[in-house]
């Protein structure tokens, strides 16, 4: 069993086909089948199994799987560990985003960062908030913003940002504004903005009509063109909002708090810690506070 068939099973797992998990990982299809039958010898179970013309994870293939990329997971987090304690400005820091994280308040802060500590291995990935945690309970990320991390995940929260969510819509929409009635523009289902808007109109006891639309930046186009009202980040309608194409709506409980937070695992990197304290001297980013001793 070797670090080699691991990431060559994972890509298969990922991108269900022997044809694409060869092109992700630039070699022959044939390497991709030999490396995986060799796991299956070395695991003496079946990984995959034939459908059609293509293959499809069994069973034991789908369980193994996720033990396989945490496996890849804690390889590469234990090397950038090792570089980090070896030189913090020239490791590599792995971060995950949810969309609005990364569209509106990372970028200027991953600008002056890479000013200051330009020797830093950056890399982002982003997605929906399942993704990012899942990146992070994986050890696939050395750190996640989001919104508050899942109970069960085994992380360290060592950052907050406010994060207002309002209700916003285009102002000849807004003037006839009825909680029950209005329309409203969604995201996808699994967008942590998503989950937050359906338990709000259920809270109420609502049930308006609905129309997806498939990110924050369609939302916004959206509700500005008069689709419907949103309830999302103020810090991803700043601009609409001043430039008058977009109003913030009094609904009742609303705004909602739902801060960023800046998570690690268990035990955070010396270029993650580095890259806190960056955030840190960076404006509405505060220390969460210490629990207090009974």
């Amino acid at each position: 069993m070797t670090e080699g068939r691991l990431r060559t099973f994972v890509a298969l797992a990922d991108t269900g086909s022997v044809r694409a998990a060869a092109a992700r990982l630039y070699v022959t299809e044939s390497a991709v089948s030999a490396a995986v039958a060799a796991l299956a010898r070395d695991l003496d179970v079946p990984l995959v199994q034939r459908v059609g013309r293509g293959v499809r994870l069994t069973p034991a293939g789908t369980v193994y799987a996720a033990y396989a990329r945490r496996v890849l997971g804690l390889l590469e987090q234990g090397r950038a560990a090792a570089r980090g304690a070896a030189d913090p400005a020239r490791g590599p820091l792995r971060l995950a985003a949810v969309t609005t994280a990364a569209d509106q308040v990372l970028p200027a802060l991953l600008a002056s960062f890479r000013a200051r500590w330009p020797e830093v291995d950056l890399a982002l990935e982003v997605g929906p908030r399942r993704h990012v945690w899942r990146s992070l309970a994986a050890h696939e990320a050395d750190l996640v913003l989001a919104g508050r991390p899942p109970g069960d995940l085994a992380a360290t929260v060592l950052a907050l940002r406010p994060n207002e969510l309002v209700v916003v819509g285009a102002p000849d929409l807004a003037a006839g504004f009825a909680l029950p009635s209005t329309p409203w523009v969604m995201r996808e289902p699994g967008s942590g903005t998503r989950a937050t808007a359906e338990a709000y109109l259920a809270e109420h006891d609502v049930a308006p009509p609905r129309l997806v639309l498939g990110s924050n930046g369609a939302v916004v186009a959206g509700a500005a063109a008069g689709l419907g009202v949103a309830l999302i980040s103020r810090d991803a309608v700043g601009g609409e909002l001043r430039a008058g194409r977009l109003v913030v709506i009094d609904s009742p409980g609303t705004p909602l708090d739902r801060p960023w937070h800046a998570v690690a695992g268990p035990a955070p990197t010396a270029t993650t810690r580095l890259f806190v304290q960056h955030l840190l001297q960076a404006p509405h980013w505060t220390a969460p506070p210490r629990p207090s001793r009974q």
